[in-house]
């Protein structure tokens, strides 16, 4: 599947499904390190947006990556970016964390 072909954006109930049936998802979390402290999902790849050129090689381009953020701005922008990098199996988390948070689990916090 192409970039052109391919969703853009994936729900969260997708993300758990994707999680619990593909050892190769890589989730990029794309959020400050201080958001990282209130609430994390565990396994993820944590780099912060402002930093993403110079630590782009840290991604993987030969497995799919899923884009996170709090709540589904920044980590569209980003997904838009790592597509127009060659990045061909990347999908934006719709909603970010607080999705998460509000529809797979609620004991999470949000802020």
């Amino acid at each position: 599947m192409s970039v052109i072909d391919s969703p853009l954006e994936m729900e969260v109930e997708e993300l758990r499904r994707r999680l619990a049936s593909d050892d190769s998802l890589v989730v990029l979390d794309v959020r400050e390190p201080w958001e990282l402290e209130i609430v994390r999902l565990s396994g993820t790849l944590d780099i912060p947006m402002n930093h993403l050129i110079e630590r782009i090689k840290e991604v993987p381009q030969d497995r799919p990556v899923a884009v996170l953020c709090r709540s589904g701005g920044r980590s569209m922008k980003v997904t838009q970016y790592l597509r127009q990098q060659g990045f061909s199996n990347v999908i934006n988390v719709a909603g970010g964390i607080l999705a998460w948070a509000d529809r797979i689990d609620n004991t999470l916090a949000k802020y």
